[in-house]
């Protein structure tokens, strides 16, 4: 995304109290809404704090405004007069004191709502620590070592997916396996934005596990389950996308339940930790194998 452009994702549902009838547009009690966010970096951190705290409202529907890599006077210009033409609540992730300035200044002259969402966290640090902050923007995006570990990650990631390349199973941190539809490769692409090497392998009818699997001893390896009508409904929603056939052991119930079975009859058999993921969203898979790693590695809390 180009310096100062936007990018709006129209009707995006968000939970928000019921509005009054003259803010309803076509569907009664539910509030239609403008939001603009502002960041100086990528907007990923200002974008996940709105997720985060608007799915806790309900009946609303917000319009994103995303404006990213703001850093010029002239490009805060362009993000007031954005709001200008489509009023509504903006949240930002400024650091710089003048375009934070600027920016507030224009929301106050439009009469729109302005939030900065870091504000509270660095105040209460700089109290805590006795310093200022360095106001410098996209400080966590640094080409750091962090930064390329992530990258490393992300790499093995992709190249130990679905079973590939289990010659090198054993340099992973976290191994996960479950039959297919479990969301092992999603699960694996977190972790590794957090920098922890995860390979996956699938449990397939009739096919054995790759033998590098049984002999290593270096990763956490994680078991990976789902009920077996949920895992259906996946599965069929999967080979609708590809305009497949449904009428196949793949989605058959009976066949299905023995696979979860023969999965979970591995899993205790290795003394493999189990995570169900029925109910689970990726990154609380992610967060319950994390906290895995770290109770194998002495380092939990």
């Amino acid at each position: 995304m180009h310096f100062g452009m936007e990018s709006t994702r129209a009707a995006i549902r968000w939970r928000y109290p019921a509005a009054p009838a003259d803010r309803c547009t076509g569907v009664c009690g539910l509030t239609r809404f403008h939001l603009h966010l502002v960041s100086d970096s990528t907007g990923d951190t200002v974008h996940s704090v709105a997720r985060a705290c608007l799915v806790q409202f309900e009946d609303a529907e917000a319009i994103e405004h995303i404006w990213s890599m703001v850093r010029t006077k002239a490009q805060i210009d362009r993000v007031v007069a954005g709001v200008e033409a489509n009023p509504g609540v903006v949240l930002f992730t400024l650091v710089n004191e003048s375009l934070r300035s600027a920016l507030q200044d224009g929301c106050r002259r439009l009469g729109v709502l302005v939030i900065p969402v870091l504000d509270p966290v660095i105040g209460a640090l700089a109290s805590h620590l006795g310093r200022q902050s360095r106001g410098l923007p996209g400080r966590q995006h640094l080409l750091d070592n962090e930064y390329f570990a992530r990258i490393d990650a992300m790499t093995f990631a992709l190249n130990h997916d679905d079973g590939q390349s289990s010659w090198g199973l054993n340099d992973a941190d976290v191994v996960l396996v479950g039959v297919s539809r479990t969301s092992k490769t999603p699960t694996c692409i977190y972790l590794a934005n957090r920098g922890i090497k995860a390979a996956n392998v699938p449990i397939v009818p009739g096919v054995a596990l790759p033998p590098e699997l049984a002999a290593a001893t270096r990763p956490l390896i994680v078991g990976l389950t789902n009920d077996p009508e949920r895992l259906i409904q996946v599965r069929r929603n999967r080979l609708s996308m590809l305009h497949q056939d449904e009428s196949t052991d793949y989605t058959d119930i009976e066949a299905v339940r023995s696979e979860v079975t023969q999965a979970r009859r591995l899993f205790a058999q290795n003394h493999w930790p189990v995570i169900d993921v029925s109910r689970r969203s990726i990154e609380e898979t992610a967060a319950s194998i994390l906290k895995l790693l770290a109770r194998r590695l002495g380092t939990e809390e």
